[in-house]
């Protein structure tokens, strides 16, 4: 790693042209890759990079820069960058095989002994490869079970990349509840209609939704911690309430809380338990492995026993409980066992939103960084959102500039959403990332 003096030279790309390996990486990126970009998502061309390495809570691109890191791989990285665990582990897997298809290997067994009893609403865990699979197979379970086909999200909330999730995710204005407006081209009319939205943090409009649409709602899925948006007092114990009086399936999407949050996950923060959950990031410790867990009567409809009859839902993938990812999930679990683990990384968590709100408010930012937990966002003005209007109300492109100028001086965020702590950034860490919200404030207000 570089003397401190030239990591602070380094922090960041600047205004510093990218080497030639990367400038050349960006030309074969855009001739080969559509838009130059792995998935949907594609950095401004002045703060854009290409990652080289990680470790701990930065990494550094191809050019040689230094970042800190606080997207995390999407917040699958809970251990940072490059964890001793998480290297031996694989690594000793490796020598004993990569992949075997989706029969039983013994450590798709061992992760399932383990996670079971921590997870309060399972009884049985089927694996899967990301949190989009998770999620479409839940809501699969959820249709098999009560025979009916509709499902009820919340306005503003994502659920992965399948159909049934690319709707009323971002949408530029709030819908006509419980109309749903599709995310991406190539949905389905018929898919749109299978789909209903509430706004999040609002048990009265669910309650007019479920009185007319509740006998055709086979599942409400929810992220317990809708993007940033922490749920209202009594909001997640009112759905789950709801759920049981109109007979419809509880899915808690805890692909981003899962872990995070401590062993139980929000389940367990917030003390209310769905009928089936949702995982991937964190379990995977970096690599992919997803889960559905759940009550017994529904996951069994997956046993593969069933085929042929009537209550079968088949689920499976080649990749599933692959031993490489199973092997990583095992060592992430050994690491967030140990004592004061959680209890560090929330302290840690609150001394960061802290000092950067210290920072912010000496430059009169007229932002407010907002989160609970090891999650962490800014938004423009002082109110904290409880749902997605609120997010729509908000300054967005001034919080976005304001992304794209914390990326120029070396704090890697997604700009737009939430970003994550690791158990791995530290007092360094912090101390250059507010030199650098410093200086990104000054350089902000100097154009804007």
């Amino acid at each position: 790693m570089p003397e401190a003096p030239d990591v602070a030279q380094r922090l960041g790309r600047g205004d510093r042209a990218p080497a030639a390996a990367e400038a050349e990486a960006f030309a074969d990126a855009a001739r080969f890759l559509p838009g130059g970009a792995l998935g949907g998502n594609v950095l401004a061309e002045d703060v854009r990079f290409v990652f080289s390495r990680g470790e701990g809570g930065r990494f550094w691109d191809a050019s040689g820069n230094m970042y800190i890191d606080y997207v995390l791989g999407s917040g699958a990285l809970l251990l940072g960058h490059a964890h001793p665990a998480i290297q031996a582990a694989v690594t000793e897997q490796v020598a004993r095989g990569t992949h075997f298809f989706a029969y039983l290997n013994d450590l798709s067994v061992e992760l399932a002994r383990q996670v079971v009893p921590l997870i309060p609403c399972a009884e049985r865990i089927r694996f899967t490869t990301s949190g989009s699979e998770s999620t479409f197979h839940a809501i699969r379970l959820a249709r098999g079970f009560t025979g009916r086909s509709k499902v009820l999200k919340f306005e503003g909330a994502y659920h992965g990349t399948h159909d049934y999730a690319q709707l009323s995710t971002t949408p530029s204005r709030t819908a006509n509840y419980p109309n749903a407006v599709p995310d991406t081209g190539g949905i389905p009319q018929v898919v749109q209609e299978l789909m209903l939205v509430c706004p999040y943090n609002d048990l009265d409009a669910l309650r007019s939704i479920l009185e007319l649409h509740g006998p055709e709602i086979a599942a409400i899925i929810v992220e317990p911690i809708q993007r940033i948006i922490s749920p209202l007092p009594g909001f997640l114990e009112g759905v789950r309430e709801l759920t049981r009086q109109h007979g419809i399936v509880m899915i808690m999407d805890e692909v981003v809380t899962g872990f995070r949050y401590g062993l139980g996950g929000a389940q367990e923060y917030f003390g209310v338990v769905p009928d089936l959950a949702t995982y991937a990031k964190i379990i995977g410790g970096g690599l992919p492995v997803g889960a559905i867990a759940g009550r017994a009567d529904i996951m069994d409809q997956a046993d593969p026993a069933r085929r042929g009859t009537d209550g079968f839902v088949y689920q499976n993938g080649t990749l599933q409980g692959h031993p490489l990812g199973c092997a990583a999930a095992l060592a992430t679990l050994s690491v967030l066992r140990q004592p004061g683990v959680y209890e560090r990384l929330f302290a840690f968590s609150d001394s960061f939103r802290g000092e950067m709100q210290a920072v912010l408010d000496r430059h009169d930012m007229g932002m407010r960084v907002i989160g609970e937990g090891p999650m962490w966002h800014i938004v423009s003005g002082s109110k904290v959102p409880r749902n997605w209007a609120d997010i729509l109300d908000g300054n967005l492109p001034r919080q976005a500039a304001f992304d794209t100028e914390l990326l120029r001086q070396g704090v890697f965020v997604t700009p737009g959403t939430r970003r994550f702590i690791s158990i791995c950034h530290d007092a360094d860490d912090l101390a250059l990332t507010m030199e650098a919200v410093d200086r990104a404030c000054i350089a902000f207000k100097r154009t804007h």
